[in-house]
């Protein structure tokens, strides 16, 4: 399993900067932009949409810039290293909604949900974990076994950066509907059956989706620093400039947001492998007490049914 890598000094670019420290592991947002603007180049892809008008809001999406209810506190298990945590999204009813209403991010193409451009490895750890559960794969639980053992289940992009192989239009990892092993991610099939995480068998990205963790170095007045990490929402503009292009993404989406439980328990297991056990039991601590106390909630997630 993967486990959180924290930054030391000077691995950093400096204070105030929104990106990932080199010793510390996270989304590669940069990644994901260049496949979502350039997804057309694989032979094996479906062909992207047209560039959606930033003035055409769809109906089932909410808007980007709302208020928020941020909370920060220091790491138990690290002093040197504080979490600012996005209470507006940790506490709304958020939940993935594959199969059972996702549009997908590429038009015609509901079923990929979030998996038309395929996944980027974090780093040679990651994609060595994965591949290590992509051995015990079978034929029953994985569609197109055949294809990917024969030739391959990995690809690099054109800057050189290795993911997973897109095989007809998506992941070679998602079972098509119809298939009688189950639809959707292979992987995610195989760690159900043997009572696993889906965290433990996927790519990072797949399991961190749609929790963003980003860090900044803070220059404090008595010249220390303190590495902040910040848990928060994983919205379009976490894709890049690409994120905008998508069909359709969920965090924002009404649609999504009707679940009898907050993100922070639903998501309990991803949170404490990007947070640590002492860290998310304080933030699940926090959560409560936002729920618990403030009716009606200050700054709740537009996105949210309306609550009595």
């Amino acid at each position: 399993m993967p486990k959180t890598k924290k930054a030391k000094p000077g691995k950093a670019n400096g204070p105030n900067k929104q990106e990932r420290p080199e010793e510390a592991r996270e989304v590669r947002d940069t990644r994901n932009k260049r496949n979502a603007k350039n997804a057309g180049n694989d032979r094996n892809a479906a062909p992207v949409p047209d560039v959606k008008d930033p003035d055409v809001k769809d109906p089932d999406e909410k808007g980007l810039d709302f208020a928020r209810a941020w909370v920060e506190f220091p790491d138990p298990a690290d002093e040197q290293q504080v979490f600012r945590c996005d209470l507006t999204w940790l506490t709304s009813r958020w939940s993935c909604i594959f199969g059972s209403g996702c549009q997908g991010i590429q038009a015609g193409r509901a079923d990929d949900g979030c998996c038309t451009l395929g996944a980027h490895f974090s780093d040679e750890d990651d994609e060595k974990r994965v591949a290590g559960h992509v051995a015990r794969l079978t034929p029953e639980l994985w569609q197109f076994h055949k294809e990917g053992t024969t030739a391959g289940w990995t690809q690099t992009d054109e800057d050189g950066e290795r993911q997973t192989r897109r095989w007809k239009g998506s992941c070679i990892f998602q079972n098509r509907p119809g298939f009688a092993g189950g639809a959707g991610c292979s992987l995610h099939i195989l760690a159900l059956r043997e009572g696993r995480e889906p965290l433990e068998t996927k790519p990072d990205v797949c399991w961190q989706l749609p929790v963003r963790r980003t860090y900044d170095w803070i220059e404090r007045p008595d010249e220390t620093r303190v590495l902040r990490v910040s848990i928060g929402e994983y919205d379009r503009r976490g894709w890049g400039p690409g994120g905008h292009d998508l069909h359709w993404w969920c965090t924002s989406a009404t649609s999504a947001h009707g679940a009898g439980e907050p993100v922070y328990k639903t998501y309990r297991p991803e949170l404490t492998e990007l947070m640590g056990k002492a860290a998310y039991d304080e933030l699940a601590e926090l959560c409560e007490r936002r729920v618990a106390s403030e009716l009606p909630l200050v700054a709740p997630h537009p996105a949210d049914p309306a609550r009595a």
